[in-house]
């Protein structure tokens, strides 16, 4: 089995990777590790600021670990936010049977009146730098073309509107 978790920035997908990681034994990937095992190496001029072209370059190699690991018959979480929203188009019925496939993503209700937990709570799971421009407007922008971009072609969007551990839980 495969499972896929995307979302937008803060949503919780290390979270609850973390959580099925630790219920299920199965190994993790982290699309960010990969991300910046790739700029840190040399092996792209992409910066970690590239967000738009990030997906177009990272995706063909995560989906081609992903068949890998269907092939092998072997349990993989892939977390990260570089999964696109047509991502099925690139797997056969074959593949697709072994893949579940997540995303998280908060209502504009839920971040106005969470906004000071999200930001408390961004390193629970990983250390992260403090972004200096990140404020409501851009986590509600952020998290609305997640849930217009992943519901248009069809695929069904976990929101984040009331309880927020409940919510993860029910995805374990």
């Amino acid at each position: 089995m495969i499972i896929l978790i995307t979302g937008a920035s803060h949503t919780g997908k290390t979270l609850l990777a973390q959580k099925m990681l630790e219920k299920y034994k199965y190994p993790y990937l982290s699309v960010d590790h990969l991300k910046m095992g790739l700029i840190r190496s040399g092996n792209t001029d992409l910066t970690p600021m590239d967000d738009d072209k990030l997906t177009g370059y990272l995706w063909p190699i995560v989906r081609e670990m992903v068949k890998t690991a269907i092939e092998n018959k072997q349990n993989l979480i892939v977390e990260g936010c570089y999964i696109p929203f047509d991502w099925r188009k690139d797997f056969t019925d074959e593949y697709l049977s072994d893949i579940r496939f997540i995303c998280l993503a908060m209502t504009d209700e839920y971040i106005d009146e969470h906004f000071d937990d999200i930001v408390r709570c961004e390193s629970e799971i990983e250390k992260r730098i403090t972004e200096p421009d990140y404020m409501p407007d851009k986590v509600k922008a952020d998290n609305r073309a997640f849930i217009k971009g992943f519901s248009g072609t069809g695929e069904d969007v976990t929101l984040i509107n009331s309880d927020y551990i409940k919510t993860i839980e029910s995805l374990l």
